[in-house]
């Protein structure tokens, strides 16, 4: 081999494993001793690595009586962590403007009075829920070192009716809690507000509808004062109806908001641990994973942000999809056209899945995976349509193509409807469709190309270039969103070539929007989590989204604009010695400990089993 040709051999390598990789490579031929037919139906490498973050999942047995007592004591912990972080939210909670209702209080009122002891108690209590959650993981998907870091399934798990009270005794105080670290539900109200009075709400804002003196618009944050409203026509006409209900009561819609948030919260633990089952998951490692996270409680319930009906309802439809396609009996009556009962719940999930794209159009995203899973169904796969000869190409992919434009037509289909039904029939009309760029004028550290663009733009101002931030933000965003496209895509191709589950592919692509979204929250990362809670098995998705959701939900605290570095770090400090306390009064074996044990051995009969 000459040395000009030695030098190309590695390039022509490198080009030949990028083309096996994308699928894209022609099949050897008989003279390379590889039958053709077995090259056409080769899957190719799409999503073989983020394949590996499923495993199944073996059920396990109850805990023992030892461990019950351990899980009660971070129960305990955890509630006890939600009642300060109540009284602390008195102070540091979103409270409206106007119509307080705790003003005047003797009691009540002294949070809103000892600012820095309210932030204390606010950052106590939420350490303290974290860390009862990463406590009480050990009896979900077990001790890190032991089963986590080596991805296998614990011993013993805590049963369902466990976490499901564990859940509820944790969200309790937060429920009669003000807002938490958002003021997004005032912008909820003031918009409902103008939909109510018969106003446009995505042309008028709430100063120009309201007027800047109202009750309502008072407490909307100054940035989103004049702007209209980004969210879906559902949840605006439930909005509206809650308008009409509480009129300008603001704490009593902040309280029907919160129902509505709850119910979301509902759904999403009826839907999530049967997922999980379907995908071969512990039920209850879902749950404590996606519904018992810490973001959950303080964001969805807490923040009272849309989310949770939006996530709700599409796992709810997600489920209710997967029921009918990957069940055994028939989409269609036999020689009819009609709908079996099967169908019926196909067309069912597909329409929840339109209207939670009617709250917030990300979980539209849900129905291109469905629509895979149904196509499956329907006799598509992936390789017949990469690595079929030319000549041959359309025999071989005739019913895969026929199959994916079927299972997109019935899906579209569904999805007009109900928008049209719901855009109409709320009588909102179509005007969302060009607020869905609203959050752009936020600029997230959480957003990976806002942040970068952000970063670069500094770096010119500090070199004298004068600030092109905006103008950097103008092509970084577009271009990530570009990006976040190729990965969907590609994470499609992957679900239909049966290498990744349907559920775990929308995961993955819910975190590829959030990382390349223009604008990002703490709370948007729930979107991927919750979904892939329910697939996604392995150590290094479950050690990462640990660690994520623990670092984000202590970091985002209840500060306010003018809350100076002292305080601040005085309130930390503070925060964490009261957690340091509780947590030895909790779990340290202590003289009280031991004199209560003894106590209660006393009172029991010596002659009592129970008697230790």
């Amino acid at each position: 081999m000459s040395e000009a040709n030695a030098e190309r051999e590695p390039d022509r390598s490198r080009v030949h494993k990028v083309l096996d990789y994308a699928g894209l490579r022609r099949p050897k031929t008989a003279r390379t001793g590889e039958n053709v037919d077995q090259g056409t139906e080769r899957r190719g490498d799409y999503g073989k690595t983020v394949a590996r973050l499923h495993d199944d999942e073996r059920e396990v047995g109850p805990l023992d009586a030892a461990e019950n007592r351990r899980l009660l004591r971070i129960k305990l912990f955890g509630a006890t962590g939600s009642i300060l972080l109540l009284i602390g939210s008195l102070g540091t909670g979103q409270i409206p403007v106007l119509q307080n209702p705790v003003a005047g209080m003797r009691v009540l009122s002294l949070p809103s009075r000892m600012w820095s002891t309210a932030l204390t108690l606010s950052i106590g209590g939420t350490i303290m829920l974290v860390v009862a959650w990463l406590l009480i993981g050990r009896f979900a998907v077990g001790r890190f070192s032991v089963e986590v870091l080596q991805g296998r399934s614990p011993e013993r798990r805590m049963t369902r009716r466990q976490a499901d009270r564990t859940l509820m005794l944790w969200i309790a105080p937060i429920i009669v809690a003000p807002p938490l670290l958002s003021k997004d539900i005032y912008s909820y109200l003031a918009q409902s507000a103008i939909a109510h009075r018969g106003m446009d709400p995505y042309v008028i804002s709430p100063v120009r509808g309201l007027g800047v003196d109202h009750v309502l618009t008072r407490s909307v944050p100054n940035l989103w004062r004049d702007t209209p409203a980004p969210y879906g026509p559902l949840f605006l006409w439930i909005g509206k109806g809650i308008t009409a209900v509480t009129g300008d009561n603001i704490t009593a819609a902040v309280f029907a908001h919160r129902i509505v948030a709850l119910v979301g919260i509902g759904l999403i633990v009826w839907a999530l641990p049967r997922l999980a089952r379907r995908c071969g998951v512990s039920s209850v490692a879902a749950l404590w994973l996606g519904a018992m996270n810490p973001l959950v409680i303080l964001h969805l319930v807490g923040g009272i942000h849309n989310e949770a009906l939006m996530l709700g309802m599409m796992l709810v439809g997600i489920e209710l999809c997967f029921r009918a396609v990957y069940g055994t009996e028939r989409l269609r009556r036999p020689g009819s056209v009609w709908p079996s009962s099967a169908g019926w719940i196909l067309i069912a999930g597909v329409a929840v899945i339109s209207a939670s794209a009617m709250v917030k159009v990300a979980s539209m995203l849900a129905l291109g995976f469905v629509g895979i899973a149904l196509a499956q169904r329907w006799g598509a796969y992936l390789p017949a349509l990469r690595h079929a000869p030319i000549r041959d190409w359309w025999q071989r992919s005739k019913r895969s193509v026929a199959a994916l434009s079927a299972s997109a037509s019935f899906l579209a289909v569904v999805l007009i409807v109900v928008m049209v039904g719901i855009s109409a029939g709320t009588g909102l009309g179509f005007g969302w469709t060009k607020t869905l760029s609203t959050g752009d004028i936020v600029r997230s550290w959480m957003s990976m190309p806002t942040l970068l663009s952000v970063t670069t733009g500094r770096i010119a101002l500090a070199l004298g270039l004068g600030d092109q931030t905006q103008a950097i933000l103008e092509v970084g965003r577009p271009l990530g969103e570009l990006v976040a496209v190729i990965f969907i895509v590609r994470w499609m191709l992957a679900c239909l070539a049966g290498r990744l589950h349907p559920l775990g592919a929308l995961g993955v692509s819910m975190a590829t929007v959030v990382l390349f979204f223009p604008f990002v929250q703490a709370w948007y990362l729930l979107w991927a989590v919750i979904p892939l809670a329910a697939w996604a098995t392995r150590p290094w998705f479950r050690i990462t989204t640990i660690a994520v959701s623990a670092i984000i939900a202590i970091v985002v605290m209840p500060t306010s604009s003018n809350t100076s570095g002292v305080v601040l770090a005085q309130g930390l400090l503070a925060g964490v010695i009261m957690v340091a306390v509780m947590t030895a009064l909790f779990f340290e074996d202590l003289p009280i400990h031991r004199w209560w044990r003894s106590r209660r051995r006393d009172a029991v009969p010596a002659d009592d089993p129970d008697r230790r």
